[in-house]
Order: structure tokens, then C-alpha cells, then sequence
């Protein structure tokens, strides 16, 4: 039996339709204040029973706030996604149509890329070849700095990739458009960008570099878990969630 949608439920759901996206610990901090506020009991470890419940009641809207992880940091998200729209077009109330070309040609130059990642320098020449209404280099910067703003994209050290928003929310519009491109990490089965790839040719997995760094963390000899060559990359270090690390 689904529980009853109270006032803490509808607190938090009004700050993540304002909020659109936030990480785990912000997401608890959240869910701790709301039930505080209205007297409700907050068991730490059910914020996920929690969101259920709201989900529940968001379901006729076909609205829900799905939980991933970021490809970044590792860290868990919580977005709040609307279902009836998957496409790029979810965002033409904010965005002019040569602005969402844009976008979509930023998703097509990060998903063909080795490392799920693109040089704003390759995103900004792309500019002047759109077909509805072509942007200065200036623009373009503009419209760009926006998508990172709305956290559609991630920006670092001059190069754009995906957002866990992004990722999230566009998942069935990525999967469609990109079918044969996009493989899913061996670990967490979720759509990977930023990853590493075993080199066997038979083989040929994808996994996310927090779960590389997760897998193999202890590993003297790290062998790929699915066809057992040993993998050659370098295994990044381990994150631990900030919950679980020394502040």
C-alpha cells in the first residue's frame, strides 16, 4: 500500500522542481529539513522510500525523480524528469531552435568522441554550419555558458561533456538517436561517455572510470570481468562518496 503524500513530501518536491537536480548529500540534507519543518518522522536511510512515495503521486504526470550517477565524480544524483518529453525539444521554452541545434550537435560531437568528451574549440566551429539560423562564435559562447549554467553540460579545462542531468533526463532520446554508438557500463549498466574500453577486440566493454576506480580498487593484476584479459589502463582513484570521507 502506497504511503500517504504529507507536507514534508510536498516540500521537497517543490524545492526539486526549482532545483531540477541535486547530489545525494544535498538530496538528504533536503529530505532531513522537510521532515524536521513538518514534525514527520525521517528515518536516515529511507530517503529513497521516501522519493517513492512522491513518485507514486507523480506518476499521472508522468513526471519522476530518478536517481543516477554522475560519470564525473561517481557521486549519486537526484533529477526530477519529465517523462512525456525525451526529446531536445523538452527545452525550446528556454532555448531558440538554432540554440538547440547547437545542443544537439555539442551531443553528436560527445557521444562520437573516444572519451565522452569535446573541445569547445570543435563545438564553437560548428556554429556557422547550422541549418536554421547560424550563431557567432560569440553567440555560440553564450548559448553554451547557459547550457552549463542549466547543467545540461559540464565544462572543464576548455571541454564539454554531458551533465548527469542531461544523461538522465535524455537517456531514451540518447539511446534512440545514437543506438549504435552508445554502450551501457559493464557495472552499473548505465549509458557510458566517459569510460574506459577493453582492448580485446572480441570483447570491447565499457566502464565508467568511478566504477573502474570502485572494481578494481585492491586489485594487484586488474582483469576485464568479462572476457578476463588483463586491462591496461590506468585505474583512477577511488572516490568515496563526501558522506563517507573526512570533511
Amino acid at each position: 500500500m502506497a504511503r500517504q503524500l504529507g507536507d514534508s513530501h510536498r516540500r521537497f518536491l517543490q524545492s526539486m522542481m526549482s532545483i531540477s537536480v541535486m547530489d545525494e548529500q544535498e538530496a538528504k540534507a533536503l529530505y532531513k529539513h522537510c521532515c524536521d519543518v513538518h514534525k514527520a518522522q525521517c528515518p536516515p536511510d529511507k530517503l529513497d522510500d521516501f522519493i517513492d512515495t512522491i513518485n507514486a503521486k507523480l506518476q499521472p504526470m508522468f513526471m519522476q525523480i530518478r536517481k543516477g550517477m554522475s560519470e564525473d565524480n561517481g557521486f549519486q544524483y537526484y533529477v526530477l524528469v519529465n517523462m512525456a518529453e525525451t526529446d531536445v525539444t523538452r527545452m525550446s521554452s528556454d532555448y531558440a531552435d538554432n540554440e538547440l541545434e547547437l545542443f544537439r550537435k555539442t551531443i553528436d560531437l560527445i557521444v562520437s568522441s573516444e572519451n565522452g568528451k569535446v573541445c569547445s574549440t570543435d563545438v564553437l566551429n560548428i556554429s556557422d554550419t547550422l541549418t536554421t539560423k547560424k550563431l557567432k562564435k560569440s553567440e555560440a559562447e553564450q548559448v553554451l555558458n547557459r547550457l552549463v549554467q542549466d547543467k545540461w553540460i559540464n565544462e572543464k579545462r576548455g571541454e564539454f561533456s554531458l551533465s548527469t542531468r542531461c544523461i538522465i533526463e535524455m537517456e531514451p532520446y540518447i539511446r534512440r538517436m545514437y543506438e549504435d554508438q552508445v554502450k551501457v557500463c559493464h557495472i552499473c549498466h548505465n549509458i557510458a561517455l566517459q569510460c574506459q574500453i577493453c582492448d580485446s577486440p572480441t570483447c570491447g566493454i565499457k566502464i565508467h572510470n568511478p566504477c573502474v576506480a570502485r572494481y578494481f580498487k585492491g586489485r594487484v593484476e586488474p582483469h576485464c570481468p568479462s572476457c578476463d584479459q588483463f586491462w591496461p589502463h590506468e585505474i583512477p582513484e577511488f572516490r568515496r562518496p563526501r558522506s563517507q570521507s573526512r570533511r
